[in-house]
Formats: structure tokens, C-alpha cells, sequence
């Protein structure tokens, strides 16, 4: 393949977050695909003095893989904007608000893009929450506001069993999402530099698509393309997109939607830094789409580099 440059690319994997594992799996996989097409890349675990390491180093391009915490929530974009130093993937505001649940579903319903019914519940108030009034039937989804890989996250097929959730959701910060939980398929769409990649449908062996679910080889089934009527498989890609554009993200997003009994989708979320390990779903879809794992690399780098040349 083409070298689409030979500027210093600090791939930044690790961190402190709760998706730390999962994140040095990625990025190691993404700097060997880099090193493997010759690009001058290193990789940097981001720590405290994640600053300097990087002005040290002389990077010139940062491939961000930092899944969770202030790797996603715009933290690291804003200190690599002051840096002058470019990255992959969407900017400082697009990635605090994919990554703030409450925040995202708020624009999404904005911009008229559906999503399950929902409450938010304040730690400091959740003493008067023991019996829930919510205005949705159980089945409920229960997890915290600010974390992804499905980290913190309860399925509540019983009131009694809701006090428990919402402690366990609080563990991982002060505010905890509660929405109602949509039968039917999970469906996930790969947009690539604002245009729709395609889809999975994932069938957990598990209750739903857990941690344990998404990370161990062997515990979730793929379909690619997912089973829907392509009809309903348009409008799920179509509302993908509406959710990648309502937040104004870039480069490349995976998009966890619901599809209801009835073919309605429900969008979930949208992961700005996708897991790239050897079972996270964006590489299936991009590899179905015809792009092996160093050309999905490559095509999330050009997306900054092209930005570059423009400016």
C-alpha cells in the first residue's frame, strides 16, 4: 500500500480507564498494522505525563486507541489541539458527548433520532429511587452514564433487583442511565469518515452483548450482514449515520443500535475510538466491506492526513 506519510505517528493505547485491557490489546494491533506498512509509528501508554512523552518523542500524528475515560471523553483531543498535534478520529466536543450518555440521547432526540425510553438518576438522589416510578415496564437496562464496553451494566427483570444495579452502575461515577430495554436484534453499524462501512448483527451466548460477551473468542455469534429485511437494514444504517452527524463526529464510529419486533430502530450509542482487537466488531465490518485490518488502519489515518493537506 501507499505510504500516505512519513510524519512520527504516536500510536496512545492503555490509559487508567476501566477498558485499559482492552485498549492495549487495540492499539498493540493497530501499531503492528502501521509497522507493517512502514510507517514510522510508536507506541505510547498513556499515563500522567502523557504530555511530555509525547514532546519527547517528537510525534507529529497521534492514532488515538484509548478506549474509556479521558481518552474518549475529549480530555486527550483538547490537550492534542493545544499540542498542534493532529489525531485520529472525532474532536474535542463530539467526543464528550458520545461518550456522556445523557448528553448524546438528549441530542439525538433533537435531531429526531430514536432512542429507547430513558431516565437519568443523580447519585445524590438515589436514596428515592428504592421503588422506581419510571413510566416505561420492565424489562429495564441499567449502566453507568460516562462508560462504554458495556462496563457497569444490569438487565432488571425485577424491581427488587434494581437498587443493587444502580449501586453497582454508581461505581463507576456519580450518574447512572436507566432505559428501557428493546426486544428484539442488536445490530451495530460501522460509519467510516461520515459514510455508512455496513453492519453486524451481534447473538450473544449470554444474556445480552456483556464485557465478557464482547471480549472472549468463541461467546458471540456474528452475521454479517445482519438477518434484517433490507428495509429495516437501510433505516438502521440511515439512523447510524443521522447519530454519527448529530454529534458531530469524525473518522471512524461504531453505532450500537436495537432493532424492535416491529423494525423500529433504536439507537444506543456511538463509540468514537472502537475496540480493534481481534473480536471487536468494526475490523468484521470493514473486512466484509472489503478492507483487510492494515487498509482500515490506513483509511482512518488518511482521514487525517487528508485533513492536514487541506489545511
Amino acid at each position: 500500500m501507499k505510504i500516505l506519510t512519513n510524519k512520527k505517528i504516536g500510536v496512545l493505547l492503555g490509559g487508567a480507564s476501566a477498558e485499559r485491557d482492552v485498549s492495549l490489546r487495540s492499539g498493540t494491533a493497530v501499531y503492528n498494522a502501521l509497522k507493517g506498512l512502514g510507517y514510522n509509528a510508536v507506541p505510547i501508554d498513556a499515563g500522567a505525563d502523557i504530555c511530555s512523552v509525547l514532546q519527547k518523542q517528537a510525534i507529529e500524528i497521534a492514532f488515538l486507541v484509548l478506549h474509556g475515560g479521558w481518552g474518549e471523553d475529549g480530555s486527550i483531543q483538547g490537550m492534542l489541539d493545544v499540542l498542534g498535534i493532529p489525531y485520529t478520529g472525532s474532536g474535542v466536543l463530539a467526543s464528550a458527548l458520545a461518550m456522556d450518555k445523557e448528553a448524546s440521547k438528549k441530542a439525538f432526540l433533537y435531531h429526531s433520532v430514536p432512542v429507547p425510553p430513558f431516565v437519568v438518576i443523580d447519585k445524590s438522589s438515589a436514596g428515592r429511587h428504592g421503588e422506581p416510578g419510571l413510566s416505561f415496564s420492565l424489562p429495564w437496562v441499567v449502566k453507568p452514564a460516562t462508560e462504554g464496553s458495556s462496563i457497569g451494566v444490569s438487565i432488571i427483570k425485577d424491581k427488587n433487583d434494581f437498587t443493587q444495579a444502580l449501586e453497582k452502575a454508581f461505581t463507576f461515577g456519580s450518574r447512572a442511565l436507566v432505559e428501557k430495554y428493546i426486544e428484539g436484534r442488536e445490530v451495530q453499524i460501522g460509519i467510516l469518515n461520515d459514510k455508512i462501512l455496513g453492519g453486524v448483527e451481534v447473538r450473544p451466548s449470554l444474556e445480552f452483548y456483556s464485557y465478557e460477551a464482547k471480549y472472549t473468542a468463541g461467546l458471540t455469534e456474528y452475521i454479517l450482514p445482519p438477518a434484517l429485511e433490507s428495509g429495516v437494514y437501510k433505516k438502521a444504517c440511515n439512523k447510524a449515520l443521522a447519530a454519527h452527524i448529530a454529534l458531530g463526529c469524525k473518522g471512524s464510529t461504531r453505532v450500537d443500535l436495537r432493532i424492535d419486533k416491529e423494525g423500529s430502530p433504536f439507537v444506543l450509542e456511538v463509540n468514537t475510538i472502537p475496540g480493534m482487537t481481534e473480536t471487536s466488531l468494526l475490523p468484521k465490518i470493514a473486512q466484509h466491506a472489503g478492507f483487510d485490518f492494515p487498509g482500515l488502519i490506513e483509511e482512518i489515518l488518511r482521514g487525517v492526513v487528508s485533513e492536514g493537506q487541506q489545511n
